[in-house]
């Protein structure tokens, strides 16, 4: 699986640890940024790109994190066919892959801990969508309110 991982100022520290331990497990990890640490940048230069390569199929999930990691998941669901997850716990991050087909996990640096992440990013990573009619016919709705034929 290739994974994307992005991140601001405020998520640096966090998504240097989660991609050291994900290259570890020998996953395939795209870093789009910030590559140093810089306090003066802003998570939409790191988080578009990072949706943009997961809508196009350039890698499988992304994680994306800044300091409280709301403005990761607006930026990421700005990006038509990103189902971005503001997730902190544990039943929400398979949830939101098995029932919502959550692709991307924001998560905030600044307000959970390294290995509550960790566990989390590790259940995101491992859940898959169910399928059901009723998840599929959820999701039909979102499209079609992403390509403006339905509300």
């Amino acid at each position: 699986m290739k994974i994307g991982i992005a991140s601001d100022h405020g998520g640096y520290e966090l998504k240097s640890l989660l991609k050291k331990r994900l290259l570890e497990l020998q996953y395939d990890v795209v870093d789009f940024g910030n590559e140093n640490y810089d306090p003066n940048d802003d998570f939409p230069d790191f988080v578009i790109p990072l949706s943009n390569a997961l809508v196009n199929k350039h890698i499988d999930r992304g994680i994306a994190v800044c300091g409280s990691g709301v403005g990761a998941s607006i930026a990421a669901n700005k990006i038509q066919g990103t189902r971005a997850g503001l997730i902190h716990d544990c039943f929400s991050a398979r949830q939101g892959v098995e029932d919502d087909d959550m692709n991307i996990l924001c998560l905030g640096g600044r307000v959970i801990g390294a290995e509550a992440a960790w566990e989390i990013t590790k259940i995101f990573l491992k859940a898959t969508f169910s399928s059901s009619e009723r998840h599929k016919r959820r999701l039909h709705k979102i499209y079609m309110v992403e390509n403006h034929f339905f509300g």
